[in-house]
């Protein structure tokens, strides 16, 4: 329990600080509502009124969102594939090979489809 306890006291330490920040923000911050901070905000762009039943996303932003996580999990495991390159040898770049081939297919089959296509 001894080798966990400094993880334990930085966890508590940034979980302490999150919710210090947000309590002390929503007590001593500004208030001061207007009719544009309450709006939605679309990047720049007027909202557009949602149908009765909620509107309807476009695709395209779970496609864009589904390449991000697939691209993000590869870097997750190429860091620890290239700190321990050198103890892997030719099975770990084979393994690290064949991944990267995969996941390229899937780039490849998403880019041919016009996923990475923005209207």
């Amino acid at each position: 329990m001894n080798a966990y306890a400094p993880i334990l006291v930085l966890g508590a330490l940034g979980a302490g600080f999150a919710i210090f920040s947000v309590v002390m923000a929503t007590l001593i911050g500004p208030k001061r509502y207007n009719r544009a901070k309450l709006e939605a905000y679309e990047c720049g762009i007027e909202p557009t009124p949602v149908p009765a039943g909620g509107g309807r996303f476009p695709i395209k932003y779970y496609l864009t969102a589904m390449l991000f996580i697939i691209f993000d999990i590869e870097i997750v495991f190429l860091y620890p594939w290239a700190v321990s390159f050198d103890a892997l040898g030719i099975f770990g770049l084979v393994e690290m090979l064949l991944f990267v081939l995969t996941v390229f297919v899937a780039y490849a089959y998403v880019w041919r489809r016009g996923g990475l296509d923005w209207d």
